[in-house]
């Protein structure tokens, strides 16, 4: 598996803008990032900036890509609530194609089935002349919360442009590992995001695991090696390692992606 390709999410590296992103992908071996297009308060070690109202930002993330050859595998934060107009992320979407960003990833918090379902497919057509994919990510506090769910969610779109961001940590946490393990190599999974951590965990701290404290490959208990075998063949791995105890001790965001790349690709090719 040693040509799997390789991206580096934004929140393993939290504290740094998508220009700086793409910089250090490069500089660890990374041919691909996911950044956010904007700063979210609940990242608050992210540097303040807004890839789609200032052209300066976007210009400097596009130069950065240009000269390291980086491109962008998905773009954050795409999330579908109850009151959520998807008309709403129409300059989100432009932005992403300025970017040449091929999935944009949604997270599904609406209650309502069928109106959660209608709203994905007005996403969908409305991202469709971008040529932006939709990517949907189970998430357990979300209402969208394993693998199993997303397909049937996709089901009932009837969209082929719809797809799947593949998880292991959501795996792990949403009750249904062994099911979603083997439904890992349906085609509509565009890309898998890896990470490690324990066994099991309070329910409470699930979305601090999340998003800003996982474990790296190796220091935890999952089964990455089934969940890497079970995945297509040229799926790629985005490497999402939220480390803020290390941001804590002052480690850079060099070494932190560093130190996250290495640990995967030993994942890969132990």
């Amino acid at each position: 598996m040693a040509d799997k390709r390789l991206s580096l999410d934004h929140i393993t590296v939290t504290d740094t803008t998508p220009w700086q992103l793409a910089e250090i992908a490069a500089e660890v071996g990374c041919e691909g990032i996911c950044p956010f297009l904007h700063s979210m308060e609940v990242l608050p070690a992210m540097p303040a900036y807004d890839l789609i109202r200032d052209p300066a930002a976007l210009r400097q993330t596009r130069d950065a890509l240009a000269a390291t050859g980086v491109t962008v595998d998905l773009l954050y934060p795409f999330t579908m609530a109850g009151r959520t107009n998807p008309q709403d992320f129409a300059p989100a979407l432009e932005t992403g194609a300025a970017l040449g960003a091929p999935l944009a990833n949604i997270l599904c918090y609406d209650r309502d089935p069928v109106r959660r379902t209608e709203k994905l497919i007005e996403l969908a057509e409305l991202a469709a002349p971008f040529n932006i994919a939709l990517s949907i990510e189970f998430y357990p506090p979300s209402q969208v919360r394993t693998l199993a769910q997303t397909l049937e969610e996709i089901t009932r779109t009837n969209r082929s442009d719809i797809k799947i961001t593949a998880d292991l940590l959501h795996i792990m946490r949403g009750g249904e590992a062994e099911t979603s393990m083997a439904l890992l190599n349906h085609p509509a999974i565009a890309i898998a995001q890896l990470s490690d951590g324990p066994a099991t965990i309070d329910p409470d701290k699930i979305e601090q695991e999340a998003g800003i404290q996982r474990l790296l490959p190796g220091q935890g208990a999952f089964n990455i090696p089934a969940f890497l075998n079970a995945l297509n063949p040229n799926t790629p791995i985005s490497i999402e390692i939220p480390l803020q105890s290390e941001i804590n001790r002052g480690t850079k965001p060099q070494q932190r992606a560093k130190n996250a790349v290495n640990a995967v690709k030993n994942a890969i090719d132990p």
